[in-house]
């Protein structure tokens, strides 16, 4: 299809604006009457010799720091002063951030969770205690923890189980359980 030096000069105006080909379509419809596909229009603009531009993506808020507050995750888009925050919460959550984001340090509890769940299992992963000790863990369907450190008689200190708790948790929601 042919485009008069018009409709080029609008359609350069329309990408060099930062319009999207599905607007360039829309609007090649409804101001000059042209019926183009999607794939048309995306030809059209190569054969102009037109780059598109891509809209810069806002960075997600990391809402685990949230979780780990005690609090909801924040929805920037809500009403100010709804809901918000404590100051308090918001220094704890940037101190448990500065915590988190610090490399694996000696003696640090990880947990992890499995790509593939063991059979029989809803999630299962791995955990390795701040004493070294490696152990493996599973949620069946029932909502049971299941812990296997492979030796018996081992007991990871109290400590640990809190910090296994409360990791596996933020674990858990970081991957959508």
């Amino acid at each position: 299809m042919e485009l008069s030096q018009q409709q080029r000069e609008a359609v350069s105006q329309w990408i060099a604006s930062g319009e999207s080909l599905a607007v360039v379509q829309r609007r090649l419809r409804d101001e000059f009457s042209l019926s183009m596909t999607y794939m048309e229009v995306r030809f059209l603009v190569d054969d102009l010799g037109l780059e598109l531009k891509t809209p810069e993506k806002p960075k997600p808020a990391a809402p685990a720091v949230d979780a780990l507050a005690g609090q909801p995750p924040v929805d920037p888009l809500a009403a100010p002063g709804a809901d918000a925050p404590a100051a308090g919460d918001e220094e704890f959550a940037a101190d448990l951030a500065d915590e988190l984001a610090k490399p694996d340090a000696p003696g640090a509890l990880k947990v992890e969770v499995d790509r593939i769940m063991r059979p029989g299992t809803v999630v299962s992963g791995s955990v390795t205690f701040s004493d070294g000790k490696s152990a493996t863990w599973a949620l069946d369907q029932m909502g049971r923890l299941m812990l296997d450190a492979g030796k018996t008689g081992y007991k990871p200190s109290q400590g640990d189980i809190a910090a296994f708790q409360q990791e596996l948790s933020v674990q858990l929601q970081r991957h959508g359980y």
